[in-house]
């Protein structure tokens, strides 16, 4: 392992997801794939250098599927009347509305 890269690939990956964010909202899935595959590769690499960490990262992975291992649910209700709106999300949320 090597804790001490952690806080540098943390830095990557919220640099990717807003790049990644900024190119599905300009339409580039071009780009989009690109990082994709960029750290596809990254994670193939780390599970043949360490197989050990498959579990780990399945486990994580299980964990922050919806309706995951953690069995964590998520119920939103709402009710407008009138012109109001109404705007729920389980996750992140990005609203273009102006």
């Amino acid at each position: 392992m090597q804790p001490h890269r952690a806080e540098g690939v943390a830095a990557e990956l919220e640099a990717t997801r807003d790049d990644a964010l900024a190119a599905r909202e300009a339409g580039d899935q071009a780009t989009v794939d690109e990082l994709h595959a960029e750290w596809q590769g990254r994670l193939r690499r780390l599970l043949v250098a360490r197989p050990d960490a498959a579990a780990e990262l399945r486990a994580l992975l299980d964990e922050l599927a919806p309706g995951g291992a953690a069995g964590s649910v998520v119920v939103l209700r709402a009710r407008a009347s009138g012109h109001g709106h109404i705007q729920q999300a389980g996750r992140d949320q990005h609203i273009t509305e102006r």
